[in-house]
């Protein structure tokens, strides 16, 4: 999996960038279909944002949140893709195990 961390506006802190890659780390196996995840990292006013795009095989999940602390930002971004991607997986296993079992039934 490759990360790669853009910031908008302004020069991201090499410690936002660690923090960064610790939290998607820490979920190394939740993770695990990710080909790339890309980081924009977001300044407005005083409204800061992360979007996070995961590319798995055949889909890209995006999340995107937006508070006035990057980290609270970050942090939230990161609970919904965790919950896109468990979705995600959760429908791939149905399906795959609806496969099996009508092929099964056909034979």
């Amino acid at each position: 999996m490759q990360i790669n961390i853009t910031a908008r506006g302004y020069k991201a802190p090499e410690r936002l960038k660690l923090y960064i890659t610790e939290k998607l780390g820490r979920k190394e196996r939740l993770y695990e279909g990710a080909i790339d995840v890309n980081v924009i990292l977001g300044y407005e006013k005083q409204i800061q944002t992360a979007e996070f795009k995961v590319k798995m095989r055949n889909k890209t999940i995006v999340a995107l949140e937006r508070s006035e602390d990057i980290f609270k930002s970050i942090d939230l971004a990161l609970d919904n893709l965790e919950r896109q991607i468990k979705r995600y997986k959760e429908k791939r296993r149905e399906h795959d195990n609806r496969k099996i079992t009508d092929n099964l039934l056909a034979s």
